[in-house]
């Protein structure tokens, strides 16, 4: 049986910063305006077993924590953006892997992906960071780089 409304999903970058937060918003703001899904990804890279040949194994947080550390920032940034009563439809996502690649990954399907950047640089792609140059370069969708306001 086919639903009867179909979900469309805006996929959003957020790794805790003033840019990603201020793209979460927008999204939200655009899920509303679609009645789409908010498919909020946190992706990180692991940490290796040490930061330096020289520190010690207790330097390294284990694989359990990185998570922990990574459900966090999605967390709060979720709560700090989106208050406790949310309006739409929000799917947390937590990924080890390479940022860009997760999120074009996760957009495959998705109506398209928002980024943060910084209001520095007047739109040129230099100015924006390797993971908004990633996802502009080899997504499938379209992708807005959504700045931070001044």
């Amino acid at each position: 049986m086919v639903p009867s409304v179909l979900m469309t999903d805006i996929v959003v970058g957020v790794d805790g910063s003033e840019e990603s937060l201020a793209a979460l918003s927008w999204a939200a703001g655009q899920a509303r305006l679609l009645h789409a899904r908010v498919v909020a990804v946190h992706a990180w890279e692991p940490v290796g077993r040490r930061l330096a040949p020289y520190a010690s194994v207790a330097a390294c947080p284990t694989a359990a924590e990185q998570r922990e550390q990574a459900a966090r920032v999605l967390r709060d940034s979720l709560l700090k953006t989106l208050g406790e009563r949310v309006d739409i439809v929000v799917q947390p996502v937590l990924a080890e892997g390479a940022p860009a690649r997760v999120l074009l990954e996760r957009a495959r399907d998705a109506v398209l992906i928002a980024v943060g950047r910084s209001a520095h640089g007047r739109g040129e792609l230099s100015a924006a960071g390797p993971v908004v140059r990633e996802c502009l370069r080899y997504a499938r969708v379209p992708v807005i780089a959504v700045p931070v306001e001044p």
